[in-house]
């Protein structure tokens, strides 16, 4: 700030004495836009002159319409000025919204809450993994104790009603108890229908919430702030653990989600208080969580379901079998994230291991020899049939063949043979070897079972074809009296000799 006196002394050599503002500036030590301030004109002012803009005309209207609808998306009031002879583009529209939109802040409140009193559940999608032939949505259950911040951290392949139930139950037998309050968003799984303030929950979530003695309590439409420990849980898991993680297995991740929650996430330091971890902050909730019950609650998933005239059901994608009896009954299915059970009324008939794949065929192989001693063309008087039972590549193998020219009979034939010479586990790997080779024939699996029992120094095989030879199936070998041998050999006889 310079002073009056020098302020006139530069206004008399700019007017009187028409000096340049450069050699004002020179003459008397000072910065030439010093001088230029000094002079007060619109001459020496930077900056072009602001120029009319189409939007201009609707100024009054879009600031009268903001100040009335502050949120009122920028496309509505485009909308609204082209009805009223706006010629612009939406994008200097914008540009100008953006400078009268009256800014909105909401104050929020420090939540305290007690130990022990209440816990935050939420979904996260993320992304899609790849599972033989079928894509699985990857979602991350997570539920965070509000006062130690403890989390769960579990993965699936969907985000229904019994993966939300399931993850609960890990998630309170893993900690040792339950909080008094569970505060959940607006799942449609959960939440079947809210009017207001009233809400209406799924019955099996009100049966969790029994087992468990612990209260819900839904967050309000729109309001992810209600449960923003939930929300920092889930941005915490993407980047400490799910960044630059391939996935494997759901098995697998879930393991190392559970070694991160003990290894990473319970040893950061607790935003509670200084000199404190998680993992000791949820020392001194655990004695305040209510007292699990002694059994945990049952999450598994129920269908009614029955089968056509084959021996398999169908369940997420892919096909179940059932032993032959049961076909065309009324069963209960009960799957759980690793298994598939069937139930005929309280008996249980079939137990599998869950498929995430599509269009899979899960045999027993049970089911299959039932199915063969009880009729015999249904499954056995095709030989694909049966070699698909026996080997599971043979499909694969055999589509190979029959692109590279070979008959899919004889190829069947001939591995169908193979089977009964070697037995179906040494086939299998042989099959599989040739695929990885790209030789699909029968003469190169067979070759690769000669390798195999010649780097085993075992004898060939001689194979018997009791289907050209039926007198051997009646044949007897009668059994010698072994006393005739010792006779032979005495030694008495040989000294009379």
């Amino acid at each position: 700030m310079i002073s009056t006196e020098l302020k006139a002394q530069i206004r008399h050599c700019f007017h009187a004495e028409h000096w340049k503002v450069g050699t004002i500036a020179t003459q008397l030590g000072l910065h030439p836009d010093t001088v230029r301030r000094a002079l007060e004109t619109e001459r020496f002012r930077r900056g072009p002159s602001r120029r009319n803009r189409l939007t201009d005309p609707y100024l009054d209207f879009l600031r009268q319409t903001l100040q009335q609808y502050p949120r009122l998306r920028t496309t509505r009031l485009f909308q609204m000025l082209q009805t009223r002879g706006y010629q612009g583009s939406v994008v200097q529209l914008r540009r100008v919204v953006a400078q009268l939109r009256p800014p909105h802040r909401e104050a929020f409140l420090h939540l305290e809450v007690f130990a022990g009193e209440q816990a935050q559940a939420d979904w996260a999608s993320f992304g899609e993994v790849t599972l033989g032939q079928a894509r699985r949505r990857l979602s991350a259950f997570v539920v965070t104790l509000s006062y130690s911040r403890a989390l769960w951290l579990e993965f699936f392949f969907d985000q229904s009603l019994e993966s939300f139930l399931l993850g609960h139950v890990h998630a309170f037998h893993h900690w040792g108890g339950a909080p008094r309050v569970l505060l959940v968003d607006n799942l449609r799984s959960v939440v079947r229908e809210r009017y207001g303030d009233q809400v209406r929950f799924h019955p099996r979530w009100l049966e969790l919430a029994a087992h468990y003695h612990f209260a819900t309590r839904p967050c309000a439409p729109a309001r992810g702030n209600e449960k923003g420990r939930a929300e920092r849980s889930i941005q915490y898991a993407r980047s400490s653990f799910f960044a630059a993680r391939p996935f494997t297995t759901l098995e697998d991740f879930n393991h190392q989600a559970l070694l991160w929650c003990q290894q990473v996430a319970q040893q950061r330091p607790w935003p509670g208080g200084p000199g404190l971890t998680v993992a000791a902050a949820f020392e001194q909730e655990k004695p305040r969580l209510l007292p699990l019950p002694a059994h945990p609650f049952d999450c598994q998933q129920r269908l009614t379901v029955r089968s056509g005239k084959t021996i398999y059901v169908r369940f997420d994608l892919n096909d179940y079998s059932i032993p032959p009896q049961a076909v065309g009954r009324t069963l209960t299915l009960l799957a759980s994230p690793t298994t598939v059970r069937l139930l005929d009324g309280t008996v249980q008939i079939a137990r599998h291991r869950r498929s995430y794949d599509r269009h899979q065929r899960i045999n027993d192989p049970a089911h299959l020899e039932a199915l063969l001693a009880s009729k015999q063309k249904a499954l056995a008087s095709t030989a694909t049939l049966r070699l698909a039972a026996s080997i599971p590549a043979a499909a694969q193998f055999l589509e190979a063949a029959f692109q590279r020219g070979e008959s899919a009979a004889t190829q069947t034939a001939q591995l169908l043979r193979l089977v009964e010479d070697y037995g179906a586990a040494e086939v299998t790997a042989a099959v599989e070897e040739a695929l990885q080779r790209g030789t699909p024939r029968a003469a190169a699996v067979a070759f690769l079972l000669h390798q195999r029992q010649r780097a085993a120094r075992r004898q060939p095989l001689l194979p018997i074809r009791l289907s050209a030879r039926p007198e051997l199936e009646t044949l007897v070998v009668p059994h010698p009296q072994l006393e005739a041998y010792d006779e032979l050999s005495d030694p008495e006889d040989d000294s009379q000799s």
